[in-house]
């Protein structure tokens, strides 16, 4: 039986930097399909209403992945007749590989191989940082320390999108993986995924713990938190 009372401590294969790219790149297909069908951009759509931006801003999507949240925004701004800058940063090799061929034709979308808690930024090097189903793989420890780094490293906003640990979305997505998913990852990483996100509660504590003072927290389709830093 699951328990929902504490954040899971255990590790999701995704975890392992050194996954091969035949291993991830199927699975980075599959997130990008999740994300649309769980309303994952609808999170970012919201968050940038509340954020003034300019031609020429740099948007940040760290622990990118596949880079699908940076593509979504670029086709979303550029509707606006908005033209940003925008930078994937992930550790894990393949993922960025995997990034760097899906949108090489897009010269305003670049994607950097680095882990984000060892590489020191500089103070607001980009002006709004995001992230997307990435801070949950990180200890209550570790997470105070991006959430510093995600802050210094903006000069506008952070916006964070992540998981509400919460039995529904733990069955649910257990049951959809089952029925549509071909890989064996997604299925166990995306229940895991839940187990080791948050309750608002936990959020509100982890966000006073790294001194963060101005944000907000609001809950969106599908069992997403939406957490808003503005600087």
């Amino acid at each position: 039986m699951p328990n929902f009372t504490h954040r899971s401590n255990e590790i999701e294969i995704m975890d392992d930097f050194d996954l091969p790219s035949r291993q991830i790149h199927p699975v980075l297909k599959e997130l990008q399909t999740i994300n649309k069908l769980l309303g994952g951009f609808t999170v970012f759509y919201n968050a940038f209403k509340s954020i003034k931006l300019q031609n020429g801003d740099i948007v940040s999507d760290w622990g990118c992945g596949g880079g699908d949240s940076l593509q979504v925004l670029n086709q979303y701004f550029t509707r606006k007749n908005l033209h940003l800058n925008f930078v994937g940063i992930d550790a894990t090799p393949a993922a960025v590989q995997f990034a760097q061929q899906a949108h090489q034709h897009q010269k305003n979308i670049r994607f950097l191989l680095a882990d984000v808690l060892k590489t020191n930024f500089k103070p607001a090097e980009f002006d709004v940082v995001i992230s997307s189903l990435f801070t949950h793989h990180f200890d209550d420890d570790s997470w105070v320390l991006l959430i510093q780094k995600m802050a210094n490293a903006s000069k506008k906003a952070v916006v964070i999108n992540d998981l509400h640990r919460h039995w529904f979305a733990y069955y649910s997505i257990g049951w959809l993986t089952q029925l549509f998913s071909k890989s064996a990852m997604v299925k166990y990483d995306s229940k895991l995924s839940v187990l080791r996100s948050f309750t608002r509660k936990e959020l509100v504590v982890l966000l006073h713990k790294a001194g963060i003072q101005n944000f907000s927290i609001k809950w969106m389709w599908a069992f997403r938190w939406q957490i808003i830093i503005l600087k």
